[in-house]
């Protein structure tokens, strides 16, 4: 592997087009599969689970600042 082929090297490719193009179909017949084993609403629900764990953890990020901040007043 050469030094532009190595993982962490930023804006070079490590991986090859042909195993990123195999990876992201695999990524799409899966996500079909799990699309027909599932019913609609959960697909549903799971969306909205994880929008409220984001909004949790923003909220939490909000807090942290808020507290940098008034720490940094005083």
């Amino acid at each position: 592997m050469s030094e532009h082929d190595q993982p962490g090297s930023f804006g070079k490719r490590w991986m090859s087009d042909e195993a990123r193009q195999h990876l992201r179909q695999a990524r799409e017949e899966m996500r079909a599969s799990l699309r027909m084993l599932v019913p609609p609403e959960y697909i549903q629900h799971r969306r909205a689970a994880r929008r409220e764990a984001l909004l949790a953890m923003r909220s939490l990020l909000d807090h942290a600042l808020k507290r940098l901040d008034e720490s940094g007043k005083a």
